[in-house]
């Protein structure tokens, strides 16, 4: 995975603010690039420097794994929750309805700004250039060995 969408990913997790929320899908339509599974791969390997718990499956599920880590912290910022949190049978969720971040104006010439990076930091990588702008990498067959 590209360098520069790596950043890009933790640089709109990093913008969401305590007590909200984005889904994976979110911060793909954000950055115009990728998609849930891309952003995923993204906060799997790299999401430990940011605040992780913040970006969810968009069904309010938090990252697979790390429930009760991630109830901690949903608890100390207030993010709104559904369904019983304790007991034997907790079963609990993101209330996305109220936690889903809806950035203001001014959050939004922030993620622009990180997602033209991202796309200015691609489109200086050797290879062709796909639909959206970003450099696509070079099939293996056509690399000079």
């Amino acid at each position: 995975m590209r360098t520069a969408y790596i950043d890009a990913v933790l640089s709109v997790a990093d913008l969401i603010p305590a007590g909200h929320v984005l889904s994976y899908g979110d911060i793909a339509v954000l950055l115009e690039s990728g998609g849930p599974r891309q952003v995923g791969s993204v906060m799997s390997h790299y999401g430990s420097a940011v605040a992780w718990w913040r970006v969810i499956r968009a069904g309010g599920q938090p990252p697979a794994g790390h429930d009760e880590r991630a109830l901690a912290s949903y608890r100390l910022e207030g993010t709104p929750l559904r369904g019983k949190t304790t007991g034997a049978d907790a079963s609990w969720r993101v209330d996305m309805r109220t936690a889903r971040w809806n950035p203001a104006e001014e959050d939004f010439a922030a993620l622009d700004a990180v997602a033209d990076a991202m796309r200015a930091a691609l489109a200086a990588e050797p290879g062709e250039t796909g639909a959206d702008g970003a450099a696509m990498s070079v099939p293996h067959d056509e690399v000079d060995s």
